[in-house]
């Protein structure tokens, strides 16, 4: 599927294995880690996604003994088609990748992830089973639902539907990225599933025609129009609406009776890693308590875990209730794969049209 993972920045594309480079990343595994010697090389998205990986996790988990850590920074698309190459050679060029959900189970698909040894990652013990793959440990995870402004919406909505209100009319705003969550919300407000969305394109249509909605080409471009009152409600990442949130936006999250669309975005390890050791290492460090409350700080996501080291004031305004994390909307993989390209092209020549 496509990459609406977080944000690439161009500029900042790579994050070479120069001296200074080490200097910054590299260090000595969390106590009571055996130290792993040698080089380990991370995939991860660029731009401020990786300073808040570095800051977070690799800086205080890793100290001076350790393996270098070098990262290897690009967009997932070019990162995936590289580990796919790799998989006839002897050994992989990447020992740790960073992915979404739907991106590692595409990679498990195609053969390139390991299947975990869970034996080896003791702080895994506080993952949430609901979030937990057999490839893939996730670090961070959040739902589509609901944004608003509350000084034009008084009464908060309380369902996907609420995107067809005719009193919004003109103030409906989507972004045209993450096209797939709109089929996806379409089809649960119209009684499909996340395995059927054969509901969703008719009641696209009904948005449409009801409340002409504005489509936007970025998060910014959609925050920039909350901030001007151009919309007023959309649905998109709960962690986005906590940025913005804290950005200073009048904004409220709803969480949908449907149920939210979850994401999460966490790491694996290639089957022909290198250094294998040091991976299941680097994991472990990041469910760490600490590296969990980071983590969680920088991206405005919540954590995976159950025991991260978050102030009850920061829990509150980052975490799922329980029933929320229950009734969570989970991508069928498989499904998404099959129609993806269908339903982009659908999107575009029919609703967007």
């Amino acid at each position: 599927m496509t990459d609406f993972s977080p944000d690439f920045r161009p500029g900042r594309r790579r994050f070479l294995a120069s001296a200074a480079a080490a200097a910054l990343a590299a260090g000595a595994l969390p106590r009571g880690a055996l130290a792993q010697a040698g080089r380990l090389v991370v995939s991860n998205w660029g731009g401020d996604w990786n300073d808040n990986i570095v800051a977070a996790l690799e800086r205080p988990a890793f100290g001076e003994t350790g393996p270098e850590i070098v990262h290897d920074l690009a967009p997932v698309a070019e990162r995936k088609t590289r580990l796919l190459a790799e998989r006839r050679l002897p050994r992989s060029s990447v020992d740790v990748s960073w992915l979404s959900d739907s991106d590692a189970f595409e990679m498990d698909q195609q053969g390139v992830l390991e299947e975990l040894d869970y034996s080896r990652l003791p702080n895994a013990a506080a993952l949430q089973q609901k979030l937990t793959a057999p490839y893939y440990i996730p670090a961070i995870f959040g739902a589509v639902c609901l944004l608003y402004n509350p000084e034009k919406i008084s009464t908060p909505p309380t369902s996907f539907a609420d995107l067809w209100n005719p009193a919004y009319a003109g103030r409906v705003g989507l972004m045209d990225q993450i096209y797939f969550n709109y089929i996806y919300a379409a089809s649960l407000a119209a009684g499909g599933t996340m395995s059927d969305v054969a509901p969703a394109f008719a009641k696209l249509l009904e948005m449409k025609e009801a409340v002409q909605p504005r489509i936007y080409p970025s998060h910014q471009a959609l925050a920039a129009a909350f901030q001007s009152g151009e919309i007023w409600i959309s649905a998109n990442y709960s962690a986005r609406g906590r940025q913005w949130q804290a950005d200073g936006l009048a904004l409220e999250l709803a969480f949908p009776e449907e149920g939210g669309i979850a994401i999460s975005f966490g790491a694996g390890i290639p089957k022909k890693a290198a250094n294998r050791d040091a991976a299941y290492a680097y994991l472990d460090a990041m469910l760490a308590p600490e590296a969990m409350a980071g983590i969680a700080r920088a991206t405005h996501y919540a954590v995976s875990t159950t025991d991260a080291a978050l102030r009850p004031e920061e829990r509150e305004a980052l975490a799922f209730s329980d029933a929320q994390v229950e009734g969570l909307n989970f991508v069928d993989y498989a499904y998404a794969a099959e129609n993806d390209s269908e339903w982009l092209e659908w999107w575009n020549r029919e609703f967007k049209a």
